[in-house]
């Protein structure tokens, strides 16, 4: 087993570049898997986490539907927007600017291998990171994500997950609003969900803009402990 995790802050980077950047990494993962099965080797599988900001884009997971993305060709470009229909589970969600988006390609042979414990404790991380910002996230029964006042006419999402998996190795991952612009929310029924709300950290803290680096450490903190291991630059 492997518990070093190589950790990259990728910065402002475009959607397609990283997604390529992710299939890279991911796939050099599996052919490694497949050479140390074939070849009878016990050589360890590499894990990564990316931390990066997008620009205005929507995807849309595979099983999700289009009509929830409520924008033409042409609108998309007045809102300076792009969009794309990726392999993650889920449906459509946003990224920008102000978002944290956490992308752990893990080989999860190094750790556990359930996909239903995996999701879980990757809103653990976002739950104790946001308890230490005085506030109760949780989960929300039958919805993948972070919440606040769940069960009640208030209830709105503050991060987003989807992810994709092949032999247990793992690629996307969450998006997590920190001074993120609601308004391109507006633009789309996020992860399909028409009766709640989005909502991000500085909205909720009343400040005008939250220290993205700071937030960073403690999701890199929360990271390291809920899933026993060691984040390595």
């Amino acid at each position: 087993m492997n518990k070093k995790v190589n950790f990259k802050d990728l910065g402002l980077k475009d959607y397609k570049d990283c997604w390529d950047y992710q299939e890279q990494l991911f796939d050099h993962i599996l052919a490694l898997k497949i050479k140390n099965r074939r070849q009878n080797l016990n050589l360890h599988t590499p894990n990564f986490l990316l931390f990066v900001e997008h620009p205005h884009v929507y995807t849309l997971g595979k099983s999700g539907d289009i009509d929830n993305l409520l924008l033409n060709e042409a609108q998309l470009k007045a809102k300076n927007a792009s969009y794309y229909k990726i392999n993650r589970g889920g449906d459509i969600t946003y990224h920008g600017p102000g978002q944290i988006v956490g992308y752990p390609i893990l080989d999860l042979d190094n750790f556990f291998t359930d996909i239903h414990r995996y999701l879980r404790t990757l809103e653990e991380v976002i739950i104790l990171t946001l308890k230490d910002y005085g506030l109760k996230a949780e989960r929300s029964k039958g919805e993948t994500g972070v919440w606040l006042d769940v069960g009640t006419p208030f209830a709105r999402k503050i991060c987003a997950m989807g992810v994709r998996a092949s032999r247990w190795v793992t690629m996307h991952g969450f998006a997590f609003n920190i001074n993120a612009d609601l308004g391109y929310f507006d633009n789309i029924i996020p992860c399909g969900i028409r009766d709640k709300a989005v909502t991000s950290l500085n909205v909720e803290l009343g400040q005008k803009t939250v220290d993205i680096n700071e937030v960073k450490s403690k999701l890199k903190a929360h990271f390291q402990n809920c899933f026993e291991c060691e984040l390595v630059v």
